[in-house]
């Protein structure tokens, strides 16, 4: 199992406190410090069911820099909208869980988080 995790997130580090308290292995990933990739990013997005704008944080200041709010949300504009979130990665919503069996959620939630759980 892995979790893309920004340790400052009150969010992720409570994903964290269930992964720990259900004794469950897993590797975190700071994503800040090791952005994903265009493919990651893509792979992990098809796991979850979601286009990149469904996991993008609009309200970071870089969102308004960007200007991402008015992007078209399409197919036309995936590629577009991939590349700003793994130059971006503080517009990455989190965290990000990918359990060993391919299920993939975003742990926003302690029910998320405990879905990913064996």
């Amino acid at each position: 199992m892995e979790i893309w995790v920004n340790p400052r997130c009150s969010k992720c580090r409570s994903a964290l406190s269930i992964l720990d308290e259900a004794g469950v292995s897993y590797e975190v990933r700071r994503y800040l410090e090791e952005p994903p990739t265009v493919a990651e990013l893509d792979a992990v997005l098809k796991r979850l069911g979601l286009d990149p704008w469904d996991i993008a944080r609009l309200q970071e200041p870089e969102a308004a820099e960007l200007g991402v709010k008015s992007w078209p949300r399409d197919e036309a504009t995936r590629d577009r909208w991939l590349t700003a979130l793994a130059e971006h990665p503080k517009l990455i919503q989190r965290p990000i869980i990918t359990a060993d069996d391919g299920t993939t959620v975003v742990g926003r939630t302690e029910e998320a988080v405990r879905s990913v759980l064996p």
